[in-house]
């Protein structure tokens, strides 16, 4: 038996010295060491020895299993370092090469155009004031004078949850919350995402709307007009001509769209204005005899366009880099 194993041993050795890879190195260890491998058989046939050679025998079984036991852990520490080596020679680094820039993330370009309007009309003495999305009838639509039968109560124009409650489709009631809230005067924006049925190339189911109301003792027509010349001529940075026509909304009364003159002499709408309808401020008990007051309000993604010459508003949600880069 004495031959037998030291040709196991020798046999081992050899195999173990030869082998080149990790996946082969556990196959011999499981052939030698596993529990049907052989020096596991050959202790296992001790019991079978005259008592009197088994100590004997038992230690030699013993001393090949720690040599193989050695010899796996020496290779498979140089089988590791040679696949690592390998694997960094490999993927190593061409240093010559140009460097990568690291990518710099900026503002999306409707973000961007509504903190800019924030900043122009908080430098004009604005509070920025922010409601909830989900609204109820009454604040978005009943407390601004919009009667029930106005087509913009119609479940084709507006998301209703049930017959209470609906996605804004306006920044207005934020308005109405704010003079629930501090009374008069009041001077804030609400800037917000608002939601419409209607998609095409200038309309998108959800969108941005910044809106203004100032109300206080002797507010007349022309302070409306004043600010909305100050904000128009900073938002695009230079003077820009600009008309008022008349037009109707529920909440304003007299009421106007504002147009710009473009670069190409056509007129533009930006935006809606006007009193704010007495009903309105009778609705939340401020006096009409002694206060009064403008509101106006607008679309952000529309100055977006406007100001950068885009022409597709659904270029906004398109997840696009080689649109938002240019930004």
């Amino acid at each position: 038996m004495g031959d037998n194993l030291s040709d196991l041993s020798d046999s081992a050795i050899q195999e173990i010295n030869e082998c080149s890879s990790s996946n082969d190195l556990e196959s011999i260890r499981v052939k030698y060491l596993g529990k049907k491998g052989t020096v596991t058989a050959a202790l296992k046939s001790l019991s079978k020895i005259d008592p009197k050679d088994r100590p004997a025998h038992g230690k030699r079984i013993n001393e090949i299993k720690t040599l193989i036991q050695e010899k796996l852990s020496e290779r498979k520490a140089a089988i590791q370092e040679k696949e690592i080596n390998q694997n960094i020679e490999n993927k190593m680094i061409d240093v010559t090469l140009p460097g990568r820039g690291n990518f710099q993330g900026h503002r999306h370009p409707v973000t961007k155009t509504l903190l800019e309007i924030e900043e122009i009309f908080y430098g004009a003495g604005f509070v920025v004031e922010d409601g909830p999305e989900i609204e109820d009838e009454y604040h978005n639509f009943t407390a601004l004078n919009i009667p029930h039968n106005h087509p913009a109560r119609a479940m084709h124009d507006t998301f209703y949850f049930n017959s209470e409650y609906l996605l804004r489709t306006h920044t207005s009631p934020i308005q109405i919350r704010s003079m629930e809230k501090d009374g008069v005067p009041i001077r804030v924006i609400a800037p917000g995402k608002v939601y419409r049925r209607d998609s095409d190339i200038t309309h998108t189911p959800m969108f941005h709307q910044i809106e203004g109301l100032v109300i206080d003792k002797g507010i007349n027509f022309s302070h409306l007009k004043g600010i909305l010349h100050q904000f128009i001529n900073t938002f695009f940075e230079e003077n820009t001509d600009v008309r008022f026509r008349p037009s109707y909304f529920p909440f304003t009364e007299p009421s106007a769209e504002v147009d710009i003159l473009s670069k190409d002499n056509k007129w533009l709408e930006i935006l809606g204005c006007g009193m704010v309808h007495p009903k309105v401020l009778e609705n939340l008990g401020i006096n009409t005899e002694i206060y009064s007051g403008y509101a106006f309000g607008m679309g952000v993604e529309r100055l977006a366009m406007l100001k950068y010459g885009i022409k597709d508003i659904r270029s906004f949600y398109e997840n696009d880099l080689n649109f938002l880069n240019q930004f």
